[in-house]
């Protein structure tokens, strides 16, 4: 299945009218603009140079291999590496020699210019461990997942690549020294701190925001977007979630022996709200059309300062109804003494505080008379609010849900960040001495935010990735060199680079259908015949352009089902959101279906040994397709996610059955204890170790 959405067509020349001007800080008489880059001290005179009001140039012949001008990517072992590279990193390579994208500090670019493509391919189930002299493949796959992290190599501090020697390789990947130099750790995306595995997908398709003058580029509705109208209590957080996101605890929220049993710790109050049943407002009590549904909505913002180590107490608090009246705006005396004001983030300094008088208890008591059942309360992280306030109520909407981080819980985006995003303003804008956050103002911008979510509806601004599809940066930020010459070679404008995207599945329905091309696929062979197809180009260049295309990204999936990676759990999506396809040949004998290998291999070879030596063969014929002057990065995305999987599972069945209403705490079917979570936090750490491989053709 091939697609050709609307794109910008290779060598059009109509100027981007976003792109930032050019600097003229070196302007010289024949009329051309430079560019300093310390990686391109080799490219003619060390210049970029884009030439105004001559002729297209013809493309310069390509260079031979031993050309001085031949492109190279190249790292030295006298660099000094601080970290292992990223899937990020590999992504800001590509970004580098065809757009925008920042220097990289990890290997050194050589001549930019002449780079005809870049071919990128992922190949999920690729492990370091493999490529050692003495790996018994017979017994590979014989370990359980708890027991594969084991054989994870390279440790943390292990950040330098290791060299690919042919004869200290295992047969079936000796193709792979042929074709590169090294095998490099790379780093999936995650988070140690949370035990959380990213999509190592999305990290390679989406480019960061580039932030302009001014700040960070709006959110534009999408062509043809509809407002829906929606009442605010179709944003209500579900008694689940709010448990989920350390919300305290309502006993209307709890059912059977929880609420029988439940007492409110010493100091908290909770409000007088029997039933959730109790917010519901009959249909004829509510105006037509109303948002609030007959509602009353308060937003609610507090400060905080600190009364010991990593302990904080309510210092203001401030209420603001729908229309934006202040209904409630006071400083609170905390208990215990104030060790720190962190005036930069509350905006409290001492002289606020001595003469004040209202303590936490009065505050509580005022805030039970203005909260009664069918108040809503809206604010941006209100669990930590309604901790500082040791108070729970039932019916809460948070913004830090409503606008969900693009990689998900527990991480969140900040007030501030989503002001300027869906809002286009700036807040918190203290000087970081005297004022910090202002809690009337927080607790409108979190008004605010609600209202546009209400009147544009649930789908708008809903899990945004905060990056630009990479190959729509692509198509308008590509670079054109006078090295190749083309339309970008006269009047300075930027010609954008087309791409391919070749993967499993129906593509169109993923973040690749902003690709000039794409191919979907049913097999690894199919893939492999897809690159080349992308790379080479079609005889007519109806579909595929005449020559192929610039850049192309593919997966193939064949050894990530025979390693078990596959996760068939997931319904009919991937991680790249295209339509999830079965492996024709996910069994014992896998990889002889469409493969053709010269790889001498034995009846007793395992099936593994057997689809590693295809897997060889067929970069090798990919490697042996590509153009002189072509990129070829090949990366395994991630290590083995298996146990991290298994683990998640049983955490997630913990906190439902935790979480649940009418739950027993004595009577959970799965336990999660500090053994469970320390075996998380290892088997992410395992899996987030990946490996690649650069090469230049």
């Amino acid at each position: 299945m091939l697609s050709i959405p609307p794109q910008v067509a290779p060598g059009d020349t109509t100027a981007d009218p976003t792109a930032p001007p050019r600097s003229s800080t070196s302007t010289e008489s024949s009329g051309t603009l430079k560019r300093r880059s310390p990686h391109d001290a080799d490219d003619d005179d060390g210049w970029q140079t884009i030439e105004r009001g001559r002729p297209v140039k013809k493309n310069k012949k390509i260079p031979g291999v031993d050309s001085k001008r031949y492109p190279g990517i190249d790292f030295s072992q006298q660099a000094r590496l601080q970290s292992k590279i990223n899937v990020s990193s590999l992504r800001d390579l590509v970004m580098y020699i065809f757009a925008d994208g920042p220097a990289p500090q990890w290997v050194s670019v050589k001549h930019r210019p002449e780079f005809r493509k870049i071919v990128t391919i992922m190949v999920p189930g690729l492990e370091e461990a493999m490529f050692k002299e003495n790996v018994d493949f017979n017994t590979y796959s014989d370990l359980s997942p708890d027991q594969a992290i084991d054989r994870v190599s390279t440790s943390p501090d292990d950040y330098y690549p290791r060299a690919l020697k042919k004869d200290a390789l295992p047969e079936p990947l000796q193709p792979f020294a042929d074709m590169f130099p090294h095998v490099w750790p790379v780093r999936a995306p995650g988070d140690d701190k949370y035990a959380k595995l990213h999509s190592p997908i999305q990290s390679m398709l989406s480019v960061p925001l580039k932030e302009k003058k001014g700040g960070l580029k709006p959110v534009s509705d999408p062509h043809g977007w509809k407002d829906v109208r929606t009442r605010i209590t179709e944003f209500l957080a579900a008694p689940e979630d709010l448990m989920e996101h350390g919300f305290p605890k309502h006993p209307a929220m709890l059912r059977g022996p929880q609420r029988e049993s439940f007492k409110d710790p010493e100091g908290w109050v909770h409000t007088r709200v029997n039933e959730l049943s109790d917010g519901d407002v009959p249909e004829a009590e509510v105006e037509q059309g109303s948002i609030t549904a007959g509602r009353q909505v308060l937003a609610l913002d507090c400060e905080m300062c600190m009364t010991g180590e990593a302990e904080y107490s309510l210092t203001r608090i401030s209420l603001v109804s729908w229309d934006g009246e202040v209904v409630l705006d006071e400083l609170v005396k905390p208990d215990k003494p104030i060790t720190n004001y962190v005036t930069q983030f509350s905006g409290i300094t001492k002289e606020m505080i001595d003469p004040v008088t209202t303590t936490l208890k009065d505050i509580q008591t005022r805030l039970l008379d203005i909260l009664h059942p069918r108040t809503i309360l809206v604010g941006h992280s209100l669990d930590s609010d309604l901790k500082a306030m040791q108070l729970a109520h039932p019916f809460i909407v948070d913004t830090s849900i409503l606008f969900p981080h693009p990689r998900g819980p527990p991480l969140k985006s900040s007030l501030k960040f989503l002001a300027l995003k869906y809002l286009n303003r700036e807040v918190q804008k203290g000087d970081g001495t005297i004022h910090g956050h202002d809690s009337i103002e927080d607790a409108k911008t979190c008004l605010d935010l609600v209202k546009k979510k209400c009147e544009k509806g649930k789908a708008w601004a809903a899990g945004e990735v905060q990056g630009e599809n990479i190959f729509k940066r692509l198509a308008r930020a590509g670079t054109s060199y006078r090295a190749t010459g083309g339309p970008g070679a006269t009047g300075g404008l930027p010609v954008g680079k087309s791409s391919a995207a070749v993967d499993w599945g129906d593509v169109t329905r993923s973040a690749c259908s902003a690709a000039t091309v794409t191919i979907s696929c049913k097999s690894d062979a199919e893939v492999e015949a897809g690159i080349i197809r992308a790379v080479q180009g079609d005889p007519d260049g109806l579909e595929v352009p005449g020559g192929g295309v610039d850049f192309v990204w593919a997966r193939m999936r064949e050894l990530e089902a025979l390693q078990g990676w596959w996760n068939r759990n997931k319904p009919n999506t991937t991680d790249s959101g295209a339509e999830e396809t079965e492996p024709e040949t996910a069994t014992a004998d896998m990889p002889t279906t469409n493969t053709t290998t010269s790889t001498d291999t034995t009846a007793s070879a395992s099936p593994l040994e057997t689809h590693l030596a295809a897997l060889s063969q067929r970069l090798k014929r990919i490697h042996s397709a590509l153009p002189p002057c072509t990129a070829l990065i090949v990366f395994s995305g991630t290590g083995d996610p298996r146990e991290v999987g298994r683990l998640q599972a049983v955490q997630a069945q913990f906190r439902r059955e935790y979480n649940a209403p009418d739950s027993n705490w004595d009577r959970l079917s799965v336990q999660w204890t500090d053994k469970e979570d320390q075996a998380l936090r290892r088997a992410v750490r395992a899996a987030r170790a990946g490996i690649g491989f650069i090469g230049v053709k």
